[in-house]
C-alpha cells in the first residue's frame, strides 16, 4: 500500500515523537518561568511575564516558526564573526525546531500554569509555613503536588496541540514523518495515500497521549476526592 515507503514514514514518526517530547520539556521549565514572573510581586518581572505569554500567543505559530528559524540563523552567523568563526553556521532543523515549539509553547503553559497556582488557596502556604517548613519544601511538598493537579487538564490540550504543530517544523527542512510523506507522495503521486497515512499516525499518538494523561488526572485527583467524600 506504501510502496516500499512504509519504514522511512514510521523512521519520521519517532522523529517527530522525539521533537515533541524534548520541545515539550523546554515548554515546562519556560512555562514555570513565565508562570513565576507573572505572578512575582516585582512589576517589572511580571510585565515581562506578561508581555511574552501576550506576544507569542497572539502570533500564529508558522509565522514564529519561520521568524525564529531563520531570524535566530541570521543572529548566530552576524555574531559569529565577533567571536572569531567566519565560516557560515547552518542551524539543525531538529534544534531549531525544538526551541522554536518550546518557546512558544512556554507561553501557552505559563498561562495553564499561572491558573493552577493561582487555584491553590493561600492557607495552603501559610500552613506549611507554620509547620516550620522552609519556602522551597512549602514549594515541592505543598504546592507543586496541587498544581499538577490543576494544571493537568489544560497541559493535556497543550499537549496535543504541540504534537500536531510538529508538523509545522517540516517546512524548515526537518525530516519528520510530513516531510518524508510529501516527498513518497511527490515520487509516487498518491499524496492521499501517504498524508492518510500521516494522519492516522498523529491520531495514534494523540489518542494514546490522551489516555495516558486521563489516567495521570485521575491519579492526582485521588486525594481531592478522598478529601471532598
Amino acid at each position: 500500500m506504501l510502496q516500499g515507503y512504509g519504514s522511512t514514514i514510521l523512521d519520521g514518526a519517532w522523529l517527530t515523537l522525539l521533537l515533541a517530547l524534548t520541545s515539550m520539556a523546554l515548554a515546562i521549565v519556560l512555562g514555570l518561568i513565565g508562570a513565576a514572573s507573572r505572578l512575582s510581586p516585582v512589576r517589572w518581572l511580571a510585565m515581562l511575564g506578561e508581555i511574552y505569554a501576550t506576544v507569542i500567543r497572539g502570533i500564529p505559530d508558522l509565522v514564529l516558526i519561520l521568524l525564529i528559524f531563520y531570524g535566530g540563523q541570521s543572529l548566530v552567523n552576524s555574531l559569529a564573526p565577533l567571536v572569531g568563526y567566519e565560516d557560515y553556521i547552518d542551524i539543525n532543523p531538529f534544534v531549531a525546531g525544538v526551541f522554536t515549539l518550546g518557546f512558544i509553547f512556554g507561553a501557552y503553559l505559563s498561562e495553564t500554569f499561572r491558573g493552577a497556582f493561582m487555584a491553590i488557596a493561600k492557607g495552603q502556604a501559610e500552613a506549611g509555613a507554620a509547620y516550620g517548613m522552609s519556602s522551597s519544601q512549602v514549594f515541592f511538598r505543598i504546592l507543586v503536588p496541587q498544581m499538577i493537579r490543576f494544571a493537568i487538564p489544560g497541559f493535556t490540550n497543550n499537549w496535543l496541540v504541540l504534537t500536531k504543530a510538529t508538523a509545522l517544523i517540516s517546512v524548515v527542512g526537518l525530516q519528520d514523518m510530513m516531510f518524508k510523506a510529501k516527498n513518497a507522495a511527490d515520487a509516487t503521486r498518491e499524496p492521499f495515500t501517504f498524508y492518510l497515512a500521516v494522519a492516522g499516525l498523529y491520531l495514534l499518538l494523540t489518542s494514546v497521549s490522551l489516555l495516558a494523561l486521563r489516567l495521570l488526572e485521575k491519579r492526582y485527583s485521588l486525594g481531592s476526592k478522598v478529601a471532598e467524600l
